[in-house]
Order: structure tokens, then sequence, then C-alpha cells
């Protein structure tokens, strides 16, 4: 298959089976992964896979302090609210998730729950998260290798016939995850990749995304 074929082929997951992914599938994973773009081969990345009653306890402590209305709490400054273009880039995905679910405008409570999905990682049964080395900040470019390692790691499943969600919401009250999954005090989080075996019953998982036309983003000097 050609690369465009394949890339386009790959679609974020959101519902996934009771099944564990094996130790020596994510070892190949991360495998492919690694080889992603690194400004200076700096390779400024880690990654804490985790899964079992670990993550069951990420879930529930990120669920609880949610719900509890406690601020999110990232490792990073961040921009909380999208504006604009890519605002409603945003509500226009989530049409398309709350359509294929049946969750009506005015139905709270499918919504919220939909919402905790996304705290408690989909309920996947791995979540790979994503830290860098504390001393990098201000970390632009540090960030950007993570973007790029990111994208490698969900096509390097997507061709193993495992399903990604980059999930942010996963890690808003980051210390419940360092706490648990034992991250070092001198790494801050990143993102976390949620990771399984797609559950093809699960409606969400037939979403596709929509791009723009390249005429929106891509602009021609000299040609």
């Amino acid at each position: 298959m050609k690369f465009s074929e394949f890339a386009e082929s790959r679609k974020s997951v959101r519902g996934f089976l009771d099944k564990p992914v094996p130790k020596e599938v994510i070892e190949e994973i991360i495998s492919g992964a690694k080889w992603a773009p690194s400004s200076y081969n700096t390779q400024t990345w880690h990654i804490h896979a985790v899964t079992g009653d670990v993550l069951d306890k990420i879930r529930k402590g990120n669920v609880d302090e949610t719900m509890a209305g406690k601020p999110h709490v990232r490792d990073f400054a961040y921009k909380e609210e999208y504006e604009g273009e890519h605002r409603r880039k945003q509500i226009d995905v989530a049409i398309q998730l709350f359509e294929a679910m049946g969750i009506e405008r005015d139905d709270k409570e499918k919504r919220m729950d939909w919402m905790l999905r996304g705290f408690r990682q989909f309920d996947a049964p791995v979540s790979l998260v994503l830290t860098y080395d504390k001393y990098l900040e201000p970390a632009g470019i540090t960030h950007f290798g993570l973007g790029s390692l990111a994208y490698g790691i969900v096509l390097s499943a997507w061709e193993k016939g495992i399903g990604c969600v980059i999930n942010g919401q996963g890690i808003m009250q980051s210390h419940i995850v360092r706490e648990h999954a034992n991250i070092p005090d001198d790494q801050n989080i990143m993102i976390c990749i949620a990771m399984g075996y797609p559950d093809e019953t699960f409606a969400a998982n037939d979403v596709r995304s929509v791009r723009a036309d390249n005429s929106e983003l891509l602009t021609y000097v000299g040609f």
C-alpha cells in the first residue's frame, strides 16, 4: 500500500476490546515509531507504557478530581479553548461522534458520559504516556519532536491492527498520572495515547474526521 493510502486509512479509535496488548507488540510498535524526525537527533522523549491496576487508578483519580471540579493541571502552558476556524473543526468532529453514538444535543447524561470516557482514556487496555525532561523548557522544539513521535506511534500501531487515540483529557490531572505511573519529578508529561484492539461494534469507531483541502493550508512561494 502507498503511504498516502495507508495514512488516510488510519482513524482515531475510541472503543476497545477487553483484550490485553502483549508487551512484545508494544515493543514492535515503538521500534517502528522511534524513527520519527528528531531535531539534531536529540530524541528528547520518554515513553511510559501503563496498563492493568495502575491504569485503572489513573482513570479513577482523573475522573474523581474532574467531577469534584478541580482545575485541570498540565505540566506546561497550553491554550485551553480553541477559537474561530479551529473551534469550528473541533465542533464538527464532535457532531460526527455524537450522531454516531446517538447522543442528542439536550441529553446531558450521555454527553457527560462521553466526556468522562475521555478522562478514562476511553477504557483502553494500554496508555502510552509521553514525557520529556523538564530542563528543556521552554520546550517548543521538544514538543514538536514528541508530536512526531506520537504520529509515528499511531501509524506503527495501525499497521499491526492496534487502534489509538491521542488523548489530552487522560492526563488533565497530571499529578495523578505521575503518582501512579511513577513518572520521575524531572520529567514533564506531554500527552497520552490510548491504545488497544478496536471494537468493531463501537459506533464511534466508524467516524472518520475530515481534513481541509490543501488550498486552505498550503501556500506556494516562488513556484
